[in-house]
């Protein structure tokens, strides 16, 4: 089954270039499937690409998943056109009464920033609790893992000297958890933040449960309340050429960015880069969506708690 999009959206004929099937809501409306509702929170500066990139990696499945945008009510964002906005996301205090099958929250670049810092923070803490009681699984990526730990376990963030930045090897640690149907005895994964968790901190709170981790990276996969919360400290969504668009960006701006590790072919960046992780990152989100979500939701949504 494919992934039901609202019409026009700009990921459609992306992924239609892609092979990768999808459909608007009008095609949709003619098919009588209680699709899975997802909620997708797209922090990200760049909403067209982020998209996109969640798109794809959800298309892997053969469930019909109904996608909502939500945005902000407390941020404008500077980078996407106002109109995409309007017409392609709801506001929170619009969603808030509804209940979703799955979410998604995406990574933001205020890593640098003391959580309470940031100019959304009180809707990002009402937004994270609401999950709780309105979601049956949620995805937290990146800055948002890091935000949802610190939200309800204190947990810190460590500033890095130079950015993790690159593919790392990880290893699953409980092997026989769902998430990992079909994985190798590792897998790898991109990384591309400022900051840190570190495992001590971690394993103060038995209610959280280590899935995976790098040598180079350290714990990158945790899981609570028996799957209705992930967090993953890096991106398993990622496109092939994310990033080498990031190294670019930042190329002769920052210090504290170096060339991305095992990604480049003889690690030099004029040589074409090397995609590791696409089977795994479409592996994991079909296993959350089959065994988190879909074995786990009720029919009747309203019925979530």
């Amino acid at each position: 089954m494919p992934l039901r999009l609202p019409d026009k959206l700009p990921a459609i004929e992306l992924l239609k270039r892609e092979n990768i099937f999808v459909m608007d809501t009008t095609r949709a409306h003619s098919q009588d499937i209680r699709p899975l509702k997802i909620v997708i929170l797209n922090l990200m500066p760049l909403k067209i690409t982020t998209e996109t990139d969640l798109v794809r990696i959800l298309s892997n499945t053969p469930l019909q998943l109904d996608i909502t945008f939500m945005r902000l009510k407390s941020h404008t964002p500077k980078n996407t056109p106002i109109e995409h906005m309007m017409m392609f996301y709801e506001d929170f205090s619009v969603l808030r009464e509804k209940h979703f099958d799955g979410m998604i929250i995406t990574g933001a670049p205020l890593e640098m920033m003391a959580f309470e810092e940031v100019s959304y923070w009180d809707e990002i803490v009402d937004i994270f609790r609401w999950a709780h009681t309105h979601v049956t699984s949620t995805m937290y990526i990146c800055w948002a893992a890091q935000a949802g730990l610190y939200i309800d376990y204190g947990i810190p963030k460590y500033e890095l000297p130079m950015k993790k930045f690159g593919i790392f090897r990880q290893v699953p640690l409980v092997p026989t958890e769902p998430i990992f149907r079909g994985f190798d005895d590792y897998f790898m994964m991109p990384h591309s933040r400022h900051t840190e968790i570190r495992k001590a901190d971690i394993e103060k709170h038995k209610e959280l449960t280590i899935l995976a981790e790098g040598e180079a990276t350290g714990v990158s996969i945790l899981m609570a309340r028996e799957g209705r919360e992930f967090f993953v400290t890096g991106h398993l969504e990622y496109a092939p050429d994310t990033l080498d668009t990031e190294y670019r960006r930042d190329l002769g701006k920052r210090a504290d960015v170096g060339i991305p590790e095992n990604y480049y072919e003889g690690g030099n960046p004029e040589n074409r880069h090397i995609d590791t992780w696409r089977s795994a990152g479409h592996l994991f989100y079909h296993n959350w969506i089959n065994y988190y979500v879909y074995q786990t939701t009720p029919y009747d949504i309203n019925q979530i708690i």
